[in-house]
């Protein structure tokens, strides 16, 4: 009787696992924990900026807060949603890197989704170095939003879709390190080849601010001036 129960507490346990395992088992939901690891968002930006309908992205988020994975709070009508801590951050980034490493499909996915460029990348550590030696200027081309939520302190602001026109507020005697949400955001990818082809000197840091924050480096969230 004593390892009926004992089976069946194990079970249990396991299926309370499970569940978080299940709550991840989406591209549309993995999607859904990219975005808001750049900062809280209301379920309207999480829906557009994913390319969902209001109806499927509450469903998905639904499913994440069932999970615990992510949280809400209630401003008037709109409900925000953020993740539940760090450590869901952290589960996300070391699912993608597991991913790729034992997964045979994702390193061709990667390099369909991203593109090959021939473009030099630098670990954060170098850029923290090149900061401080004040020979780069650092440009954070994700949404306006996301870079007033947490940006590299001193970076600048041009999403990608504005880059063409803006690109003058560069200086041009200075290399441009680009970064976007992480390692496999496109948005640095697209913003280099615009640049190279605008004979800029420009390279990517070789993550992004996923892995910025996760590693525990300074973050400013000032809005834009």
């Amino acid at each position: 009787m004593r390892d009926a129960t004992t089976s069946s507490r194990k079970a249990a346990l396991y299926d309370a696992f499970a569940a978080s395992g299940k709550a991840l088992a989406s591209g549309k939901r993995l999607e859904l924990l990219d975005l808001l690891a750049q900062g809280e968002r209301t379920v309207d930006a999480l829906a557009k900026a994913a390319g969902l309908n209001l109806t499927t992205a509450s469903a998905h988020l639904q499913t994440l807060k069932q999970a615990g994975l992510v949280a809400t709070r209630r401003e008037g009508v709109r409900i925000h949603y953020r993740l539940a801590g760090d450590d869901v951050a952290q589960l996300f980034a070391l699912l993608r890197k597991v991913a790729e490493a034992h997964q045979a499909a994702v390193p061709a996915a990667r390099d369909a989704y991203l593109g090959e460029d021939g473009a030099a990348e630098l670990s954060r550590e170098e850029l923290r170095v090149r900061i401080a030696a004040g020979d780069v200027v650092v440009l954070d081309v994700r949404p306006v939003e996301e870079y007033q939520a947490g940006h590299i302190p001193g970076a600048l602001s041009i999403p990608v879709g504005e880059l063409t026109d803006r690109i003058d507020e560069l200086p041009g005697d200075l290399e441009i390190v680009v970064y976007c949400r992480g390692e496999y955001c496109v948005l640095a990818y697209d913003a280099v080849r615009l640049l190279t082809d605008r004979g800029r000197r420009a390279i990517r840091l070789d993550d992004g601010m996923l892995e910025w924050r996760l590693s525990q480096l300074p973050v400013d969230a000032s809005d834009l001036t």
